[in-house]
This record gives C-alpha cells, structure tokens and sequence, in this order.
C-alpha cells in the first residue's frame, strides 16, 4: 500500500497564487464596470416608470377635480385629500410618496416652467440641476 507522505505532498507555489490573483483581477476589471453600468440604468429606468405612474395619478387627479394638484399642495395631494378639493376621489397612490432611485424627493410644479400644465421631475443620480447621462434630470 502506498500512503503519501506529508513531504511529498505539494501545495500551491508563489509564482501559482499570484498568477490566479492576476486573472481574477483582470476578470473584475472587464466586468465590475459593466455591471455598475447595469445598475446606473436600471436607476434611470426605475425612475421614469415612477415618473410614468405620478403622471397616471395626476391624470386621474385632474378627471375627478377639473385640475391639477397646485405646488403648494404638491404630490401629496395625490394621497390626502387638500381641504378645498370636494370632488377628490383619491388617493391615487399607494402607499407613501417614494422618493427617486438616488433618495431624493421628485420635484412638482403647476403651471410649469415652460409653459405645460404641470411639471414633475428628478434631479438625477448628482442631485443637481441639469447634467449629462446619470446626472442628467429626468422629466415627465
């Protein structure tokens, strides 16, 4: 019977390890980017079909009272009846008020600023006015 020995048994050399550890880092380099870049548009995404519903809600809002929510009662109206709005039927929300992929509450104007009946929109992933690709404002 032949029975290894702990001498001869061998493990894994230096020049082995660091080779494995290179490959792995090579391997994270190609993908780790794409997949943060998969998240980044899953966040736009995610957004404008909360933009998309808001505009459901406001839409049905405006059916049943004749108008649109003011700023002053905000979004909120679409889930609490405003004290001067007898023919609300809401809420036309479920749930609370979700803020947008990167925290941020969603911005809501009647009139809009450019002349529309009401504005709604996200600051994006900088949380600033304007921006390009991830940073850039999302409307509806």
């Amino acid at each position: 019977m032949n029975v290894p020995s702990f001498r001869t048994a061998r493990g894994f050399t230096l020049l082995e390890l660091l080779v494995v550890i290179l490959i792995i880092g090579l391997l994270t380099g190609i993908v780790g980017p794409r997949f943060l870049g998969q998240i980044s548009r899953s966040e736009v995404t995610a957004a404008k079909a909360q933009l998309d519903a808001f505009d459901k809600a406001l839409q049905a809002y405006r059916i049943d009272t004749g108008r649109f929510p003011t700023t002053a009662q905000g979004l909120q109206a679409l889930l609490v009846a405003p004290t001067d709005e007898p023919r609300w039927r809401g809420p036309y929300l479920r749930g609370a008020l979700p803020q947008d992929p990167w925290g941020s509450p969603y911005q809501y104007r009647a009139p809009g600023l450019q002349g529309q009946e009401f504005e709604l929109l996200s600051l994006g992933k900088d949380r600033a006015p304007g921006g390009t690709d991830d940073d850039a404002d999302l409307t509806r």
